[in-house]
């Protein structure tokens, strides 16, 4: 259930990051770019990266509410931006792939805070936004696993902990920078991208963040 919610979200930022150049037309209002139109796109892409069914035969109530509950937070947080993104005479919106991750996870936790959570963190010295600094056990396992020489590429990382006074299933998994990431995130470092912020100077293959799934037991 946690890499369904985690490839779930890496699909449709991948639905926004394709259609960056549709939101960021300044020439077109009305674009039609909806919740419905990414998340039908975003189950397309799924299943094509997956092989396999988003919500097949047999999932437990609980994870037919957690996939309906990403599905919806993507749905609104699309939706709610439609006056953003239809806005003519602007180009860059601003709403961008890592935006709309955080803000969707925002919402999920909204709809299903109680059963599960879903984040997006990073290494301390790639953290932008204050929100996305990961706690301390995140930390511990970006730092002493995913970062090591050692550790498999992809490969992600689980375990059974406390979480908030609860028993909980976490799953890291890493994210590696792809060329499409480095336009914000590599080089030349320090110079401003199209968000105004500092480039980190990441090369493609680098790790540049990870997915944090709690499930709870």
């Amino acid at each position: 259930m946690a890499t369904k919610l985690a490839n779930l979200l890496r699909a449709g930022r991948s639905v926004v990051s394709a259609n960056q150049p549709l939101i960021n037309d300044p020439e077109i209002g009305e674009k039609n770019f909806t919740g419905d139109k990414l998340v039908k796109e975003a189950e397309a892409i799924y299943g094509e990266r997956t092989g396999s069914l988003l919500a097949p035969e047999g999932l437990s109530e609980r994870d037919k509410r957690l996939i309906a509950a990403q599905k919806e937070a993507m749905l609104r947080i699309v939706d709610q931006h439609q006056a953003d993104i239809d806005k003519e005479g602007v180009g860059f919106k601003g709403f961008i792939p890592a935006v709309f991750a955080r803000l969707v996870n925002e919402e999920f936790e909204a709809l299903a805070g109680n059963e599960a959570r879903v984040r997006v963190t990073a290494p301390m010295n790639l953290v932008r936004n204050r929100k996305a600094r990961p706690d301390a056990w995140e930390r511990e396992v970006l730092e002493t696993r995913l970062l090591a020489a050692d550790w498999p590429k992809g490969q992600y990382y689980t375990e059974r902990v406390e979480f908030e006074g609860r028993s909980a299933f976490r799953m890291l998994l890493p994210e590696y920078y792809r060329p499409s990431c480095l336009s914000c995130h590599g080089g030349p470092q320090g110079e401003l991208d199209i968000t105004g912020y500092p480039k980190e100077g990441g090369k493609e293959g680098d790790l540049g963040g990870a997915i944090s799934i709690v499930i709870f037991e």
